[in-house]
């Protein structure tokens, strides 16, 4: 069995969860306890996480993780109820960088169970704010979620769509704008090495712009082991194209 699997067959035997996870939360420290909250997310109600999103806590906290649990676990349970979409978006905004990755986490678990529900609502995510976008473009990227080629060509197009929408910014010194920048140094690299012959013609034509945050993002993510690995050839090729 797997560390998610023990967390697991521990919590049916609990009532009260949250001394627990309070307890094994791993917080304050550089890393929460991610394997536990797998298993919260997987064990839990939709009651549960919601009174998990009702403790106040600030960051490095254990009570932190407890909110953590609670978005990753509304993330799970979307795909069944997109409702529950339109509460979670508004911690793709949070102040506390562990809840902005637990949405992120939690989108992933929503499209492990129904890619075209989660693909539909990011759409509309991708044209809300910096801190939004980066929360689809963080969710999407994950290499489980794009074996299915209609997947990853809608994936490509909405890296597309934020990709422009950073090219025309202005409030380019804000730290949303800094977080996504930060996010998508990454995010190409996963899509691209996903689908090569999708994603390099797209890719390619980001390297042409003059905006200098999408030529670092584009150079960042060409520093990534997947595409080098994928075609080293194609990628000193488009630095030469960048430098």
């Amino acid at each position: 069995m797997t560390k998610i699997d023990d967390y697991r067959q521990t919590l049916k035997k609990l009532d009260d969860w949250i001394p627990f996870l309070l307890k094994e939360s791993c917080l304050p420290g550089p890393r929460g306890n991610l394997e536990l909250a797998h298993a919260v997310a997987q064990e839990g109600k939709k009651q549960k996480f919601e009174q998990f999103l009702s403790f106040q806590a600030e960051e490095n906290t254990p009570e932190v993780f407890l909110v953590f649990c609670g978005v990753l676990g509304l993330g799970k349970l979307a795909a069944n109820e997109p409702g529950l979409f339109d509460c979670l978006r508004p911690y793709a905004s949070d102040t506390r960088w562990r809840v902005r990755e637990a949405v992120a986490t939690g989108l992933q678990l929503a499209g492990d169970q129904d890619m075209d529900v989660l693909l539909k609502e990011m759409k509309k995510w991708g044209k809300g704010n910096w801190y939004e976008r980066r929360a689809v473009a963080a969710g999407l990227a994950e290499p489980r979620l794009l074996k299915n080629p209609k997947h990853v060509k809608q994936v490509l197009q909405v890296l597309n769509e934020i990709t422009a929408a950073m090219e025309s910014a202005q409030d380019t010194k804000h730290e949303s704008f800094r977080v996504l920048r930060q996010g998508m140094s990454f995010c190409w690299s996963v899509v691209v090495s996903a689908f090569p012959e999708m994603g390099k013609p797209i890719f390619e034509k980001w390297l042409n712009s003059p905006n200098k945050d999408i030529r670092w993002m584009m150079k960042e993510n060409l520093k990534k082991n997947r595409l080098i690995k994928m075609d080293p050839g194609w990628v000193k090729a488009c630095n030469r194209k960048l430098d």
